[in-house]
């Protein structure tokens, strides 16, 4: 989505935009006015041309267009110095028309192909029906990554434009963008955010469609008031201001403006609410100061998720509400019912480690997890939650009237007999989870176990060999306690009957505890025997007042001059066939661990000769030996 079509934004000239709130009137409106009669024939022209076009290129890419808006025309660019500006004549002044094309269900082809196919024909169209009329071709998804990247010039341009065809997101974007303006320009300070949102940016979007957009304001540095008194203070100037932006711009639809505190908003996203999860996910910013679009991302790359207390809440909702029901009237019962099973179905799907869906995905989302995905639930089930979502949606829009006794009776028991069977599910994915940690802990066991054996000289170890071998190398020798053999046994059995689909939540736990034992004891075991290991493979030296200190690896040596120096300094030298220590060259502390990690070193470590002499040679000839340090 980030890479964009070339040729759609080198034509667009800047020169078309105009300041956002002053929009610019159509040719219809123009003629409504009383003008001379050879103007209101030029203008009667130019309308029927523009029908004309709107109508060839709705009638051959249907849906895909979604509006198409007259542009102001250019402004004529300034005359060089000592000549005359050139006067351009109406006649010879180009029609400058935007085309929005919807490219969010394209598949067949890529974004660039997808443009360049619509602008060819696009511009074919319009000199078929005047020489004059110039097509701007823009995909729907370049006006959204522009927002993304903080770029608002298409937004601008359509702010100015005049609609001659529009499916509902061009009257959106015009009144979005006009309101905005209005707002940054008096509260600036305080809006961290303006967002478009709702069924526009869904892709579900009508003529008649609702202009949803939602507006974060920063309450952390409030003084002088408390933050209720801002934000309702703030609202009801903001929302004024909707209204001014429908009468400035002439569009209908109902702007709906949700203001939100910062600090509300947070709360908001870790309790897990679904409308501020859909938002992040489909909401588009017109404005941002840094807030919304990492939150964006965050919830993208799936760092933004539900606390277990959220789930937790979710989940015993639904039990609460059940016992509600039964003591309310119809219509409150059925409001109850809705979010019985409804919240226990969103904690389900956050278990499972997805964000919340929103109430009308939530049984279809549901549904492709956990009945064709994992075959975890059963479509009945699936059913009984959609006829709830169904029965809500009817009876808040009217379209059903009441609920019988028997109905709501039915409904009662559905949904009781619903909340046991997610709680049943909510146990399969918590023992699914554990099962899968059990795996985790054995794989891990199994590596640290070859790694002590290793260590013991052991190499090359068969999978059926590996827990014979510990036995004998290490609990026979005495070198492991005989209990962590017990414990190691556990795991092999949990893995058994994990394979086969038989492991017990008490089998689970008991094999956690005992693999988080042996882990810890075989790690430290690890660790002492590389201490005792790398001890006998250094030689400590006296020279002075100092003391330092030489290691002895396997090809290479590193030599410190003085171990007790604040910032040690570090020497290495390659270890000649003779045993002698060759040419010293500067080192660091992460080359030496980096070397002291793969090192391997013998059981015993003899000084040659050719040692003492390197001794002399890198500590002087007064440097001490040391036995015991």
């Amino acid at each position: 989505m980030a890479k964009k079509a070339k040729s759609s934004k080198k034509s667009i000239s800047a020169k078309k935009i105009t300041k956002a709130g002053e929009p610019q009137k159509s040719p219809a409106k123009l003629m409504e006015q009383k003008l001379p009669p050879e103007m209101e024939k030029k203008l009667k022209a130019i309308k029927n041309k523009l029908d004309t076009f709107k109508e060839k290129v709705v009638d051959k890419f249907g849906d895909y267009i979604v509006g198409i808006s007259l542009l102001p025309p250019e402004k004529q660019a300034p005359a060089k110095p000592g000549e005359k500006p050139v006067e351009q004549k109406p006649e010879d002044q180009k029609i400058n028309v935007l085309v929005l094309v919807d490219d969010t269900t394209s598949k067949k082809m890529s974004k660039d192909e997808l443009h360049k196919k619509f602008s060819t024909i696009v511009t074919q169209i319009g000199k078929e029906v005047d020489e004059k009329i110039k097509p701007e071709s823009i995909l729907l998804t370049d006006v959204w990554q522009s927002c993304y990247d903080g770029k608002f010039d298409l937004n601008k341009m359509i702010a100015v434009s005049s609609p001659i065809y529009d499916t509902g997101m061009l009257a959106a974007i015009k009144i979005a963008e006009v309101h905005k303006s209005m707002v940054i320009k008096k509260f600036e300070k305080y809006i961290l955010s303006y967002v478009l949102a709702g069924s526009l940016v869904q892709g579900r979007a009508t003529p008649e469609s609702d202009i949803d957009v939602w507006i974060v304001i920063d309450d952390t540095d409030v003084k002088k008031m408390s933050r209720i008194e801002l934000k309702d203070k703030l609202r009801a100037i903001i929302l004024g201001m909707g209204m001014e932006a429908g009468e400035i711009t002439g569009v209908k639809n109902k702007i709906n403006i949700q203001v939100y505190i910062l600090t509300d908003f947070w709360d908001s996203l870790k309790e897990a609410n679904p409308i501020i999860f859909t938002l992040l996910r489909d909401g588009v910013p017109f404005y941002d100061r840094g807030i919304f679009m990492p939150w964006k991302q965050l919830l993208r790359m799936g760092k933004i998720k539900p606390s277990r207390e959220a789930i937790d809440m979710f989940m015993s909702s639904g039990e609460q509400m059940i016992k509600r029901v039964q003591l309310k009237l119809r219509d409150i019962g059925m409001e109850d019912l809705f979010y019985a099973t409804l919240t226990p179905s969103q904690a389900a799907i956050m278990l499972y480690g997805l964000p919340p869906p929103t109430p009308k995905e939530t049984p279809e989302v549901l549904e492709d997890i956990f009945v064709k995905k994992e075959k975890m639930l059963e479509k009945k089930w699936i059913d009984i939650l959609k006829r709830n979502v169904k029965v809500r949606k009817d009876l808040e829009h009217g379209s059903k009237k009441e609920v019988s006794g028997k109905e709501l009776d039915e409904m009662i028991k559905d949904s009781e007999a619903f909340l046991k069977r997610i709680k049943q599910l909510f146990d399969e994915i918590h023992l699914r989870h554990d099962q899968r940690n059990v795996l985790h802990l054995y794989d891990e066991v199994m590596t640290i176990i070859r790694d002590v054996l290793k260590m013991e000289g052991v190499d090359k170890i068969q999978d059926e060999e590996l827990i014979k071998i510990f036995e004998n190398e290490l609990i026979s020798t005495a070198k492991v306690p005989a209990k962590y053999l017990r414990e190691l046994n556990e795991i092999v059995e949990a893995k058994r009957k994990y394979d086969a689909k038989k492991l017990t939540k008490t089998e689970v736990e008991k094999a956690k505890k005992g693999s988080i034992k042996l882990i810890k004891f075989l790690v430290e075991y690890m660790q002492r025997k590389r201490g005792i290991e790398l001890e006998r493979a250094k030689i400590k030296i006296k020279h002075g007042e100092k003391f330092g200190e030489i290691t002895l690896m396997d090809k290479e040596a590193f030599i410190i001059f003085d171990i007790d120096a604040k910032e040690r300094q570090y020497s290495k030298a390659q270890i000649n066939p003779d045993g002698s220590l060759g040419t010293t060259n500067p080192s660091n502390i992460e080359e030496f661990e980096k070397s002291l990690a793969k090192a391997k070193f013998p059981k015993r470590v003899f000084i040659k000769e050719t040692i003492f002499e390197d001794i002399k040679r890198l500590f002087g000839n007064k440097a001490e030996v040391l036995l015991h340090y």
